[in-house]
């Protein structure tokens, strides 16, 4: 890829995120009632619209319009490449066949982990019984997925794998000679 398709592939993604927040802040304010705390661990837009005295409808449907353009349309671009490129993987040697899936695995784990939490989230009708899972479910997506994202792509290097093998086993042997003592 170039450089500058680079460059517009972030400036369409900074912009488009702008005016997706911004346009719809301004042109559809609310009124919030009393008392007037969030019920969530940041300033999400569906908790925020849940302390309106008035009929937020409208505000939830550009909710449920703009999480199409900005959750489903990407995710479905990104299952069709990658049907494409199973598609065409599968058409490759067995041995070269498995380095390939196991590079798009971890992607599209990084992929359905993200995707799949924005859209219980954003595209999920509001109910009372899902304040708190809506809660949980952002921090997956904000914190977890993020978190977990270098660790999901490293597992394909075969130095991590050893490293994590080594941990592992050395935790289990320490483990395993702790229940040792206790019996004695």
């Amino acid at each position: 890829m170039r450089w500058s398709v680079c460059c517009y592939l972030a400036e369409y993604v900074w912009i488009f995120s702008f005016i997706n927040i911004i346009i719809p802040s301004f042109a559809m304010p609310i009124t919030v009632c009393y008392p007037n705390k969030i019920n969530h661990f940041m300033c999400e837009v569906l908790s925020v619209l849940r302390l309106s005295c008035d009929d937020t409808s409208l505000q939830q449907l550009v909710i449920y319009i703009v999480g199409f353009f900005a959750i489903v349309l990407p995710f479905l671009v990104i299952t069709v490449s990658y049907i494409c490129i199973i598609s065409t993987v599968m058409k490759i040697h067995a041995a070269e066949r498995s380095k390939a899936f196991s590079t798009c695995s971890s992607h599209m784990t990084v992929v359905a982990m993200y995707f799949g939490t924005a859209m219980v989230t954003y595209l999920t009708p509001p109910s009372v019984e899902s304040l708190n899972k809506d809660k949980y479910v952002s921090v997956f997506y904000v914190i977890i997925s993020p978190t977990l994202n270098p660790l999901i792509y490293s597992l394909n290097n075969r130095e991590v794998k050893k490293a994590l093998t080594k941990l592992y086993l050395g935790t289990t042997m320490q483990m395993k000679m702790a229940d040792h003592v206790e019996i004695l």
